[in-house]
């Protein structure tokens, strides 16, 4: 991307920004770049724009350090809007939400829900509050979790073999929730797994 190929003329030296989660793809926030908000953010990897308000320059999370990490930027058809995907320091809302779409309703794509439950497996395994079942998993250690995912891929089959479609959803959730748990036992995250089945998808 060449900056000084994009559309600055048409907002008088902006360019409408909007931010997407790199893993998930929600949309988080939107705002404003100039050049210079650009040149900063491709610089610095953290996402910056202008404030219209205040009239200057402002890296999201300057303040509240919940920073966006840039992964890349892409110019639209017209070349007069910037999609920028990039990763999550804590909340990107001021309200001190994830998003600034839609909040209340927690609007996101479907499969995006994935991420959000393995963000919460992670914060069970930081903070183990007392009851979790994540907790009592997590704490009985890799083998037990292993042990777990393999027994919900055997009732998984019998039921893809033998039950109905509401038994097979059930028993899979189970089992990707036991995969999701094992997963964060091991260090490992669904991103990397991700990867390695593009990878294989390529080939």
């Amino acid at each position: 991307m060449n900056i000084d190929d994009l559309a600055w003329e048409k907002m008088n030296g902006l360019i409408p920004a909007i931010v997407q989660d790199a893993f998930d793809g929600r949309l988080l926030m939107q705002g404003y770049m100039n050049k210079d908000a650009l040149t900063h953010t491709l610089e610095s990897g953290q996402v910056t724009f202008w404030s219209r308000s205040r009239g200057q320059l402002w890296t999201k999370g300057e303040t509240s350090r919940h920073y966006l990490d840039l992964v890349d930027i892409h110019p639209d058809c017209d070349t007069d809007c910037l999609l920028v995907r990039a990763r999550q320091e804590g909340p990107t809302c001021h309200l001190g939400l994830d998003t600034c779409f839609d909040a209340e309703a927690r609007v996101m794509p479907e499969l995006a829900f994935l991420a959000d439950l393995e963000r919460v497996i992670a914060c069970r395994d930081e903070e183990r509050p007392a009851g979790s079942y994540t907790t009592k998993l997590l704490e009985a250690g890799v083998k037990r979790i292993a042990q777990k995912v393999g027994e919900e891929g055997v009732e998984t089959a019998l039921a893809a073999a033998a039950g109905g479609d509401e038994e097979v959803l059930n028993e899979s959730a189970d089992l990707l929730y036991h995969l999701l748990v094992l997963l964060r036992s091991r260090k490992l995250e669904l991103g990397s797994l991700v990867e390695v089945l593009k990878i294989r998808h390529g080939e």
